[in-house]
C-alpha cells in the first residue's frame, strides 16, 4: 500500500530504494545542472533559482512523455498555474525557464518520476487519461551572512495538485530549510503560529535523494527560509519538486 495513503504524507530514501547501476553518475549530472539554474523571474533578488517542465505519464504503461515548451526570444519556457493555492500568485499563470532536454532524459530523473507515481492513488476513471507531471528544479542560494532565501509561498500551504514530492539534491552550509507537515486548516499560517496539536511533524532532509511526499487534501506543508551556515563559503539547498494531477475534463453545460 502507498505510504502516503496511510498518513497523508510519507518520507523516503530514493538513493537507497532505487540503487541501480549508474545511479551516482546520473545523480552527479543532476547536481551539476543545478549550478546553472537561472534566477526565478518571479522572485528577483530573493536568492531563488529554478527551472520547470511538464510531462505526462500513461497509467497503463508508466511511459513518460515530456510536453512541448513555449519559446520566447530563443529561450524555452513552461507554463505553471496553481489557481487559488499560492497566496503570493493567486489566479496567475507563471512561465519558468524549461529544464534542458538532456536533463529531461536523465535516467535518474525519470526513475524518480516513476517511483513517485507508484505512491499515488487514483479513481479508475482518472486513469483513463494521462496523469500530468510537473517537475520543478529549485535552488535556494545564500552567499552572504545577511542573505536569506525563501521558498514560495512562505507559509503552510496546499499546492492544488493531489500529490507533491520533494527530493533533496544538495544541502551545503545552510541553516533553516526545515520542513513542517500540518493539518489542512493550518494553511496560510507559519508553523510557530499554530497550535502544536495541529502540527504533525517537523523534520529536515539532509542527504542526497532523501525525500518526502504529501497527499494535498489531507495535509498542509512548509519549508522555512534558508540562511548561510557558519562555514566560510556559500550555502545551497537544492531540491526537485514533482507534482501529479489527473487530466481534468471540463464540466460543460449542455
Amino acid at each position: 500500500m502507498s505510504k502516503i495513503k496511510q498518513n497523508g504524507y510519507a518520507r523516503y530514501d530514493l538513493m537507497k530504494d532505487l540503487n541501480y547501476e549508474g545511479i551516482q553518475h546520473d545523480y552527479q549530472e543532476l547536481l551539476e545542472n543545478f549550478s546553472s539554474l537561472p534566477e526565478d523571474d518571479y522572485a528577483p533578488n530573493l536568492n531563488r533559482y529554478r527551472r520547470y517542465s511538464r510531462a505526462i505519464i500513461l497509467p497503463e504503461t508508466e511511459d513518460i512523455y515530456w510536453l512541448p515548451t513555449i519559446t520566447k526570444n530563443d529561450v524555452e519556457y513552461s507554463a505553471y498555474f496553481q489557481g487559488k493555492f499560492n497566496p503570493e500568485h493567486p489566479g496567475a499563470y507563471r512561465e519558468f525557464h524549461s529544464i534542458e532536454k538532456n536533463i529531461r532524459n536523465n535516467k535518474l530523473l525519470n526513475e524518480i518520476i516513476k517511483a513517485n507515481y507508484k505512491e499515488t492513488f487514483w479513481n479508475e476513471e482518472d486513469k483513463i487519461l494521462p496523469i500530468h507531471v510537473g517537475v520543478h528544479f529549485v535552488k535556494l542560494y545564500v552567499e552572504k551572512d545577511v542573505d536569506k532565501a525563501i521558498s514560495s509561498p512562505d507559509c503552510l500551504h496546499q499546492d492544488g495538485e493531489p500529490f507533491t514530492f520533494a527530493h533533496l539534491i544538495e544541502r551545503t552550509n545552510v541553516t533553516g530549510g526545515t520542513n513542517a507537515i500540518a493539518i489542512p486548516e493550518a494553511a496560510g499560517n507559519k508553523p510557530e503560529d499554530i497550535d502544536n496539536k495541529d502540527l504533525i511533524e517537523v523534520f529536515e532532509i539532509t542527504q542526497p535523494l532523501e525525500s518526502y511526499g504529501v497527499y494535498d487534501p489531507d495535509v498542509s506543508h512548509y519549508v522555512s527560509p534558508v540562511e548561510k551556515g557558519n562555514d566560510n563559503h556559500i550555502g545551497v539547498r537544492s531540491v526537485i519538486l514533482i507534482d501529479y494531477q489527473q487530466t481534468v475534463v471540463a464540466d460543460v453545460d449542455e
